[in-house]
């Protein structure tokens, strides 16, 4: 038996859904692109730092070797925490406040905040500091 071609409605409802997806994704990839800006903006004012150079600072101190880090390769650690999302959590080691003075203190000195802590004192400034908490704050 014969196939019948598609009428032109089928085509055009065809033509109608795709254009639908299309435009969808392209508004999700403006919509997410225009957050992560925000976002990354957000992090450097609130820090005083740079989250580019923060990304550069986290990966040449090796962060990663003990914490899985998105956005850095190879940042697979299981050491310490997985630092995602580390911008929206209450605290910082459990009992210091998340806010970006204590950030960049933590990450400057964690022993003379959190003695005995696991987090190693790395010898950060506090330009490396302010930068590497932009970045762990830009990735929310």
């Amino acid at each position: 038996m014969p196939s019948r071609p598609p009428s032109s409605s089928m085509i055009f409802l065809a033509g109608l859904i795709a254009l639908s997806v299309g435009a969808a994704i392209v508004s999700g990839m403006v919509l997410y692109t225009e957050t992560s800006r925000k976002t990354e903006t957000q992090a450097d004012a609130i820090t005083r730092g740079d989250w580019r150079a923060g990304k550069q600072v986290v990966t040449r101190y090796n962060c990663g070797s003990c914490h899985k880090i998105s956005g850095i390769d190879g940042a697979s650690g299981m050491v310490g925490p997985d630092l995602a999302d580390i911008g929206k959590r209450v605290t910082i080691a459990g009992s210091l406040p998340n806010d970006p003075e204590t950030m960049v203190r933590w990450l400057m000195h964690p022993q003379q905040l959190h003695p005995g802590s696991g987090m190693p004192e790395m010898g950060l400034t506090e330009k490396e500091a302010r930068d590497a908490a932009a970045f762990l704050y830009a990735k929310q």
